[in-house]
C-alpha cells in the first residue's frame, strides 16, 4: 500500500443551529417567572457574536445558562464561543458580548503540530488557513493521530472531516 492517507482537523460552528438555539433561548427568557419585567435579551450580531444584556449580573447569568442549554441541546459545542467582560450599559443594565470562534487559531494549530510530533507518530501535518491537513501512510496511524487530538485539544472543539485513502 504505497497510497497515502489524509484527514483535515476543523473547528467548525453551524451558524444556523445558533440562531436556532438563540431563538428557542429567547422564547424560554420570554416564558420563564423568573424574567417576568426584566429587560433580558439575545442579539446576534452578524454570524460571529452573540450580545446577552440584562437587568444585573444574576439575570445574565441565568441568561447564560439558558443560552448555553439551548446550544448543547442543538449539537453546538460551548468551547466554540468566548465570553467577553461584563460592562455596564443603558439604564443600569448589563451586558455582555459572546464571540463565536470558527477555525482554529494559528498559535493553538502549531501547539497540536507540535504534539502530533512529539508522538513520534508516522504522520505529517500542516495548517492550512484555520485548519489541519494530517496524512500518513496508513490509517491506524491516522487513528492514533486522532486519539492524541482528542486527548490534547488545546481548548479548542475539534472536528474531523474528510478522510482520505
Amino acid at each position: 500500500m504505497a497510497t497515502e492517507c489524509s484527514f483535515d482537523v476543523v473547528s467548525k460552528v453551524d451558524i444556523t443551529e445558533v440562531k436556532n438555539a438563540v431563538a428557542q433561548a429567547m422564547k424560554e427568557i420570554g416564558q420563564r417567572y423568573d424574567f417576568k419585567g426584566s429587560s433580558s435579551d439575545i442579539e446576534m450580531k452578524d454570524d460571529a457574536e452573540l450580545i446577552l444584556k440584562s437587568d444585573d449580573e444574576i439575570k445574565l447569568k441565568a441568561v447564560i445558562d439558558v443560552l448555553q442549554s439551548k446550544l448543547h441541546k442543538r449539537g453546538v459545542s460551548i468551547r466554540a464561543m468566548e465570553y467577553g467582560k461584563l460592562e455596564q450599559a443603558m439604564k443600569g443594565t448589563v451586558r455582555q458580548v459572546v464571540k463565536i470562534n470558527q477555525g482554529i487559531p494559528v498559535e493553538k494549530a502549531k501547539k497540536l503540530v507540535a504534539a502530533l510530533k512529539d508522538s513520534k507518530l508516522k504522520a505529517q501535518a500542516s495548517i492550512q488557513g484555520d485548519q489541519l491537513r494530517i496524512s500518513g501512510k496508513d490509517k491506524d496511524t491516522l487513528q492514533e493521530a486522532m486519539a492524541l487530538f482528542k486527548k490534547n485539544d488545546q481548548g479548542v472543539d475539534l472536528q474531523f472531516t474528510n478522510f482520505r485513502s
